[in-house]
């Protein structure tokens, strides 16, 4: 009888590959063999390389049987949310606008991760551009919540959040710009971890909003995601907002850093618009807390709670709409057929290449950046985020973290939004301020809704700080079964 790997977490299957009980052939195999069991109703990928991931796992095998194993994620499958590049695979974004590229690099991360043995496996659904926060914004069509397959999973990470949640991948790469790893990794019952800001190296991320985007793990345990970030991580001299910072051993870092802590607890994320069912789980998260010794403090964090829902869409819309401008039909993305002359055919190819959201926001953006408006908006917004970021920077002095729910509610049903920008938008209230702020979040797995959907409990840590959130959450994450249950697929 063949083992079941379904969910079985990236360092379990590593330890049964260490000993030759499994090998990366066979982990591969199962791997499809669930993509096609179950991708028809989850449709969390985009594309797959079935042959190459399968030779790539066959050269793992014989490094370890010749003794020359790289470590923990030698032979592991790993996804990649579409916005990433992978050489000689797709590289769409979810857009028609890039609906036959293939990318013919890799990222910095995709580097990082192919020489530590990992084995990039497929490419997975987003909201275009990384424009969305359910999913629904893609080319494709919209990735369905595990859990529930008439609800979202999130976004724009949702494939990756999803592929993890269905035991598709024991690992997936998404991107955060404002909450874009963990919201989707709450709403799908997983691990996300959003990085400080330049922790990782952005080369190869197709950009969305530069001052914010940064790549990170989605996973089934907060080790996964310690041994995912510790391959990443790093300075990138390609990519100059790189940070020149030391990574150390997270694992062993996590292991160090047993507590008690003492941690924030901030009164604007507890208000109105929070589900009871969510601010009941995340409030027994607090319990747990407190009971291992931690300190609670209440802190309060008003222009973070008022102000980070504009200023975000204020700087990312006008970082999106410059970002976006180099898709034109000319030097990249979509050619309409029949323009009429080069005018005719920079209009006729955005407006046939892009989606009705991200046309939104490059409008947006346009507008904020217009000669005349550029004082009032854009500029004021800057001068606001600084004011988040020390708000911010004065709580965590006096705080190991911050915790607050990761989403306002549970997974919406698939359409529920998608007419009401503003109510979407509202759905990233409490991650959008970390990525202003440029601090490390995760969201960690933190009960189930009657109804049997998953709720996300959110840290925050101070910037490179990743081995003491890291070890926060863990603690929280090893007193609980909740990576124990699984959606019934």
């Amino acid at each position: 009888m063949a083992r079941d790997l379904t969910y079985l977490s990236a360092t379990e299957l590593a330890a049964l590959l260490a000993t030759r009980q499994l090998s990366s052939v066979e982990l591969v195999q199962s791997c499809l063999a669930r993509v096609q069991a179950v991708d028809t109703q989850v449709k969390a990928f985009n594309s797959r390389d079935e042959a190459a991931a399968l030779a790539a796992a066959r050269e793992s095998d014989a490094r370890r049987a010749a003794g020359q194993a790289r470590g923990p994620l030698d032979g592991i499958p790993v996804g990649f949310k579409d916005v990433i590049a992978v050489e000689g695979q797709p590289l769409t974004c979810s857009s028609k606008m890039l609906a036959n590229y293939v990318s013919p690099y890799d990222a910095t991360v995709t580097t990082r991760l192919k020489a530590a043995g990992a084995i990039p496996l497929g490419r997975l659904n987003m909201d275009e551009f990384a424009m969305g926060s359910s999913t629904e914004n893609s080319a494709f069509g919209p990735t369905a919540n595990p859990w529930d397959l008439t609800r979202v999973p999130g976004g724009s990470s949702g494939g990756s959040a999803a592929a993890v949640a269905a035991g598709e991948l024991p690992l997936t790469l998404g991107s955060d710009t404002g909450g874009s790893i963990r919201q989707p990794a709450a709403l799908c019952g997983i691990v996300g971890l959003k990085p400080t800001y330049g922790l990782v190296s952005r080369f190869g991320l197709a950009a969305y909003a530069s001052s914010l985007d940064q790549i990170g793990p989605l996973s089934r345990t907060v080790d996964d995601a310690a041994v995912l970030l510790q391959a990443i991580a790093g300075h990138d001299e390609r990519d100059s907002t790189s940070f020149k910072a030391d990574v150390p051993d997270y694992r062993a870092e996590m292991a160090k850093r047993s507590g008690p802590w003492r941690i924030g607890v901030p009164k604007e994320f507890f208000g109105a618009g929070l589900d009871p069912e969510v601010g009941a789980a995340v409030q027994s998260a607090i319990g747990h807390y407190r009971k291992a010794g931690c300190e609670i403090r209440e802190v309060s964090l008003p222009l973070a709670a008022e102000q980070a829902i504009a200023v975000y869409y204020l700087i990312a819309t006008a970082e999106a709409s410059s970002n976006l401008a180099r898709y034109d039909g000319i030097r990249y993305g979509h050619r309409a057929a029949k323009a009429k002359d080069v005018v005719d055919l920079y209009f006729q190819s955005r407006a046939e290449g892009f989606g009705d959201e991200v046309k939104r926001r490059i409008i947006l953006g346009t507008h904020v950046l217009s000669s005349g408006y550029y004082d009032a908006y854009y500029l004021r917004a800057q001068k606001v985020r600084t004011l988040i970021r020390n708000e911010f920077a004065a709580v965590l002095k006096d705080c190991d973290a911050l915790l607050s729910p990761t989403s306002p509610t549970p997974a919406f049903r698939i359409g529920e939004k998608s007419s009401d920008p503003l109510a979407m938008y509202l759905t990233d209230i409490y991650t959008i301020s970390v990525n202003l702020a440029g601090l490390p979040g995760i969201s960690v797995p933190c009960g189930f809704t009657a109804g049997g959907l998953p709720i996300g409990l959110q840290l925050i840590g101070r910037p490179f700080d990743e081995s003491g959130l890291l070890a926060i959450a863990r603690h929280y994450e090893q007193a609980h079964d909740w990576r124990n249950f699984h959606p019934s697929l």
